[in-house]
């Protein structure tokens, strides 16, 4: 395995960066504050290819490879975890289940302009009642015709208020259990979809998360993505590709810690000498620099496994696990280093806390990272052949 990025890497990485330094970095605080974000900037987003940057040429897309996608990622979050997180819903969910399942003509007509960025996608599986217990989702569509009817409603939802394509999750054979799940494009304005926001959330304040609510929804028998039955497996390919963006953009947010820390560490003075003359805070220093390159070394290797068309669903849990714990210890070391002046959004190491906590919930709990990786060591988890893996790179 080469460690060494490509010219390609080099510049997707830069164009994220520049684009952050550019767009979003001298706003951020002002739209932590208001709990806003602004649609002109995912259109810029779109604009500059990070919304389809390993999406195949012929699809609208960049064509890189997939860790040029963790690569964004990260850049994203070492600016503020929700650009991350929109990234994560629309490209990793939504866009790459497309691109993994869907058929020619939903790639088409629902993967071309996500991945172009003039439409927003996004992935409808949690519930009320239904987190980590996927089987658990109550949410139905009735085949009728030449449509299925759709009932429910999906909550935590990413992009729920925002999104133009809902990626949907729903029994069409309760009696099969997760075997009869099933997975639908449904679009915004079809009768019977409202959603709506989830206000005065901890982190990711800048994020649009919320509710979907499917009121006898006509939905197209084309627009079912696979066959019935499908669901469950397209919605657990779907989330090894949201995790790998989870466990890379946890590395940005320990590079933000980081350089926040090591910034005020040589600026602010106790005793007669700056504060990065103590052992102790060097000591929390030092534990940042580690968690972001053994961080960085685990979501590199899953990106070069995606690349090969290899199952990564082990390694992509431990890096997710591993990686978000550490972006929530650096956090909060960082807000130590800074003291009183790191429990105000003086400086953005408060948002950094904020925003690292909800990570070590969403794409699956931290106790659930821990079952999966205790069940492959003791054997009672193996991976099974996937029937329809995701393309491998370079795409053809």
């Amino acid at each position: 395995m080469d460690f060494t990025l490509t010219a390609d890497h080099a510049a997707i990485r830069e164009t994220a960066r520049a684009f952050c330094r550019r767009e979003l970095v001298p706003h951020l605080r002002d739209w932590d504050r208001a709990a806003q974000l602004p649609r002109e900037v995912i259109q810029k987003m779109g604009a500059a290819g990070l919304l389809g940057v390993c999406i195949p040429q012929r699809y609208g897309g960049l064509g890189f490879d997939y860790l040029s996608l963790g690569i964004v990622s990260e850049e994203l979050e070492r600016a503020d975890s929700a650009f991350r997180v929109l990234i994560a819903v629309h490209l990793g969910l939504n866009s790459l289940a497309l691109l993994q399942w869907g058929n020619e003509v939903q790639k088409q007509g629902y993967l071309v302009p996500q991945a172009r960025g003039e439409k927003l996608g996004a992935f409808g599986l949690t519930e009320p009642g239904a987190g980590s217990d996927v089987a658990n989702i109550r949410t139905t569509a009735q085949h009728d015709g030449s449509v299925y009817l759709l009932n429910g409603e999906k909550m935590w939802i990413g992009c729920a208020d925002i999104a133009d394509h809902l990626l949907i999750f729903a029994y069409t054979d309760r009696a099969a259990k997760h075997r009869g799940i099933s997975a639908f494009i449904v679009e915004r304005n079809y009768n019977g979809v409202s959603t709506s926001s989830i206000q005065h959330k901890l982190g990711g304040r800048i994020g649009n998360v919320g509710s979907i609510s499917l009121k006898d929804v006509r939905v197209p028998v084309a627009n079912r993505v696979g066959e019935e039955g499908d669901g469950f497996k397209i919605a657990m390919s779907a989330l090894d590709n949201g995790r790998y963006t989870v466990a890379s953009g946890a590395v940005g947010l320990i590079e933000a810690c980081l350089e926040a820390s090591v910034a005020y560490a040589k600026k602010r003075e106790t005793f007669g000498q700056p504060i990065g003359k103590h052992q102790l805070v060097q000591q929390k220093i030092a534990n940042m620099v580690a968690g972001r390159d053994i961080g960085r070394l685990l979501y590199h290797q899953v990106g070069w496994l995606k690349n090969q068309g290899m199952r990564c669903t082990r390694e992509v849990s431990l890096a997710k696990w591993t990686n978000c714990q550490n972006a929530f210890q650096a956090a909060d070391d960082a807000i130590q280093i800074h003291g009183a002046h790191g429990y105000s959004d003086e400086y953005p190491v408060e948002r950094y806390f904020r925003n690292a906590r909800g990570a070590l919930i969403y794409e699956g709990t931290q106790e659930i990272h821990q079952l999966i990786q205790a069940g492959y060591a003791l054997g009672d988890r193996v991976d099974k052949p996937v029937t329809q893996p995701l393309p491998a790179y370079p795409f053809e």
